[in-house]
């Protein structure tokens, strides 16, 4: 009787707990799992669902005053677009501050960057310069942020030998101005940075049409494909962060109407995240171009990057008076 309980028990514990045993894997999961564990696909995955937001809040408004003015229904107001609206200005507070530990990886990147410069002068020059940027931006937002919250009061008094009352005055409008400004200087210049990779990248090609073919050279033309493809989404994200890094470094805008910034916001997160999404995916093995004497010695081990590519990470905040938005792609 003791036996039959046991076994009774066993199998309703493989049926119910060990349910998932029988469940399908799947590597787009494994692929989804391994981009969104770090910071850069959390970022990225975060900012496409709030500039999807930032385009579907105005057309629930849009639809509940046209079925306000046909009779459709009792009021102008969207009953789900001040919910999303929450959950938008959330998703923008949190990724602010995600990002407060922004200026280590602004630090390895310039330090790396004189023990291993750029190929040439003028790829050099931008880079240092995008980083300098950086280090201008990321206090600014920090402080911006601090100062929204209420966390650092409007003015600061400091004690000087020698300086009496001296303060710094905390104008969150006048950071998020100066913030943004830092972050169009590097967007411009990574427009300069991708013309030079580009014009380095027909190099290559060129060089590749004039060798042999053999497997060397078709791992080169699959490695020039992908990096066309890594070229053309960069291109595509800091194309649709211009308008921004303008609207955001002026006082008055550039858009009178914000539906133009989740327009602009969600080309650049889309074009962003299939860069991470690509990078993040599993290698396939390498080619060997002598046939192996067995199919037993082939080797199937797939080789996992090492690391997420730093190509870019996007900087937004949520309203005009409490947000603003701001992007570093670093190369």
């Amino acid at each position: 009787m003791s036996d039959s309980k046991d076994l009774t028990f066993a199998f309703l514990n493989d049926s119910v707990l060990g349910a998932f045993g029988r469940a399908p894997t799947s590597e787009k999961l494994d692929h989804a799992v391994r981009y969104l564990s770090t910071w850069n696909g959390t970022d990225k995955f975060f900012s496409i669902i709030q500039y999807v937001l930032k385009l579907v809040i105005p057309f629930l408004d849009f639809r509940a005053r046209l079925q306000y003015r046909y009779g459709k229904r009792k009021d102008a107001i969207s009953s789900a677009s001040g919910p999303l609206s929450k959950l938008c200005s959330l998703i923008g507070d949190s990724r602010m501050l995600y990002r407060f530990w922004g200026l280590l990886p602004i630090y390895q990147w310039l330090t790396s960057l004189e023990r291993m410069p750029a190929p040439t002068r003028k790829l050099l020059t931008i880079e240092r310069i995008q980083g300098w940027s950086m280090l201008l931006y990321y206090p600014f937002e920090h402080l911006y942020y601090l100062r929204t919250h209420g966390i650092l009061p409007e003015k600061i008094d400091l004690s000087v030998p020698f300086a009496k009352n001296l303060s710094v005055k905390l104008n969150a409008s006048k950071l998020a101005l100066w913030s943004t400004r830092a972050w169009a200087i590097y967007v411009f210049l990574h427009l300069s940075h991708l013309r030079e990779d580009a014009r380095l990248l027909r190099l290559r090609e060129r060089a590749l049409a004039k060798s042999r073919s053999n497997g060397d050279a078709e791992v080169e033309k699959a490695d020039l494909a992908k990096r066309k493809f890594v070229l053309r989404n960069e291109f595509i994200e800091n194309l649709a962060n211009v308008p921004l890094t303008i609207h955001w470094s002026l006082e008055k805008g550039l858009f009178s109407n914000d539906i133009w910034v989740g327009v602009f916001g969600l080309i650049a997160a889309l074009a962003s995240f299939a860069n991470g999404w690509q990078a993040t995916a599993l290698r396939p093995p390498p080619v060997d171009p002598t046939p192996p004497p067995a199919p037993s010695n082939i080797d199937m081990n797939l080789d996992v990057p090492a690391g997420v590519p730093s190509t870019s990470e996007v900087k937004e905040s949520d309203s005009e008076s409490d947000e603003k938005m701001g992007s570093i792609v670093v190369v």
